[in-house]
């Protein structure tokens, strides 16, 4: 009977042992590398990814919205939305403070949408996010109304994006450049950000309003993280092999295989909603004004076999604008592969140019768009990359510089169309690169639709944009994050990210 009771308080040990290592671990800086950079940390005035990432942790959102999307509290507590989708009613928390110890309010939420609002501010991606509001009013301290004349069904999507994440007042008012800084009230605050170095995050040890999603309140449990900008993929993927970063984005593809079988690491993917990475070919001047010509471009390009070679059949190639994980994505607005391949008339090559800023370009892109030049030369096309720094793409894109750019848009409502192809986003003023005017009655349309209805409109503006040719699908985004097994409790948004509030290391 000893023998029996000394072994079951063996086994008793042993299991409450394993039961403590899975409790989470407050402290510890989490070092993370990132294989793209972004010239801009303020989220109400960009729309690169890099940015989401990182301000996620400082700045929080008036709504949450969980991996089974599942809209929950955060901010605001409760909201009311009207049958026809007009008025919105949010009823804040009480409790919760900016990092700068200003208090977050009805007016601070106002303040913020404003400014987004506000033609000055550049807000192009953020303001695309909340739609033709009409009016923002306060009825009390704690309570915002956001009026539509007309319905606008995607907004509570879009609030629950860093991109709307609200921010001090006090510190906007106050700061004529917030290109590099951001104040918020998240488990977060951004210590310094360095375009073309990284991001230092510290903790807030007095938060206590996570959102609903999270599976604990009060502060993160993590001391700090560090964004590092890595754009080396050997040096970033050294960097966690040997334990100087605990995580990095971007996994270099050729080694993949190799990770899954390291012992210290392991591989999460994300498949990301939204736009797919597509080249835009610009509609309103030079070779690709012509319908004929864009066509021929597109089915010159063959993206399973370049996606293959960039990514080593860790991604998926794209037929279609958007990704399979988008609400009422169509699987029958596609890219024919029996639809034989559009011949250029005989003749001179034609010249076309690709802008594109290589610090928010990974490496893998890189060798994917190198594989296109050479698969779209054999029908005629003279394909001529125009790498430049952020400041001179912007230019370029806002003077109708270029033939084709490319990105990727990550949002699980398919409202993203409305960002890339209504007329209204035309750059400067967006992210319609394409420069159609053609789907403007249709987008508009659909934000405020039926749900049925909506179905099927974005089926067919899906179905426009191949037969047009408007965009030439490459492949479906996913977030691939390479972490240390030490690396505990990481969980993703709906925008294909890591969270790091839940986020702990283990010893």
């Amino acid at each position: 009977m000893k023998k029996k009771a000394a072994v079951g308080l063996l086994l008793a040990a042993l299991v409450a042992t394993a039961h403590a290592a899975e409790s989470p671990v407050s402290g510890g800086t989490l070092n993370v590398a990132l294989g793209s950079d972004t010239p801009i940390i303020d989220p109400s005035i960009t729309g690169y990814s890099v940015t989401a990432l990182i301000t996620r942790n400082v700045v929080d959102s008036l709504v949450g919205q969980a991996e089974d999307n599942r809209f929950t509290p955060w901010l605001a507590l409760r909201w009311e939305i009207n049958d026809n989708h007009t008025q919105y009613t949010f009823h804040l928390r009480k409790d919760v403070t900016f990092s700068d110890k200003t208090r977050l309010d009805a007016q601070a939420v106002k303040y913020n949408l404003d400014r987004i609002l506000d033609p000055k501010t550049t807000s192009s991606y953020a303001k695309s996010l909340l739609g033709p509001i009409d009016s923002i009013t306060t009825p009390d301290d704690f309570t915002v109304v956001i009026h539509y004349k007309t319905p606008f069904a995607p907004l509570l999507q879009g609030l629950s994006l860093p991109y709307l994440g609200i921010q001090s007042p006090a510190y906007l008012k106050n700061t004529p450049n917030t290109s590099n800084t951001v104040v918020g009230s998240g488990p977060f605050i951004l210590k310094s950000f360095v375009k073309g170095n990284g991001s230092q995050l510290t903790r807030r040890d007095d938060y206590q309003w996570g959102p609903g999603y999270a599976h604990h309140q009060g502060p993160a449990w993590l001391s700090a993280i560090n964004f590092k900008y890595l754009p080396e993929s050997s040096v970033r993927l050294g960097a966690l092999t040997s334990g100087q970063v605990q995580a990095i984005d971007a996994v270099p593809p050729a080694n993949v295989r190799a990770l899954q079988h390291n012992p210290h690491v392991s591989i999460l993917t994300k498949e990301n909603p939204g736009i797919a990475r597509v080249l835009y070919l610009n509609t309103s001047k030079g070779p690709f004004s012509d319908v004929n010509v864009r066509q021929a471009f597109l089915h010159a390009v063959d993206p399973a076999s370049a996606v293959k070679v960039a990514f080593f059949g860790t991604l998926k190639p794209a037929d279609s604008v958007l990704g399979p994980q988008t609400l009422y994505y169509d699987a029958n607005a596609r890219v024919s592969a029996a639809q034989p391949a559009k011949q250029l008339s005989p003749g001179q090559p034609l010249t076309v140019h690709f802008l594109y800023d290589p610090t928010s370009t990974e490496s893998a892109d890189v060798t994917l768009f190198q594989a296109i030049q050479f698969q779209v030369k054999k029908a005629g096309f003279n394909l001529q990359f125009d790498p430049v720094d952020s400041g001179i793409f912007s230019a370029r894109t806002a003077s109708n510089d270029y033939d084709i750019v490319s990105n990727f848009y990550v949002r699980a409502e398919p409202d993203i169309l409305r960002t890339v192809f209504h007329s209204a986003y035309i750059p400067p003023k967006g992210a319609n690169y394409s420069h159609v005017h053609s789907l403007d009655d249709k987008l508009t349309l659909a934000i405020g639709a039926p749900d049925a209805q909506r179905k099927q409109i974005y089926s067919d503006i899906q179905r426009q944009v191949i037969e047009q040719a408007y965009v030439v699908p490459l492949y479906i985004p996913a977030y691939q994050l390479g972490i240390s097994k030490k690396v505990q409790g990481i969980s993703w948004a709906t925008n294909a990210k890591p969270n790091f509030y839940d986020a702990w290391l283990s010893n």
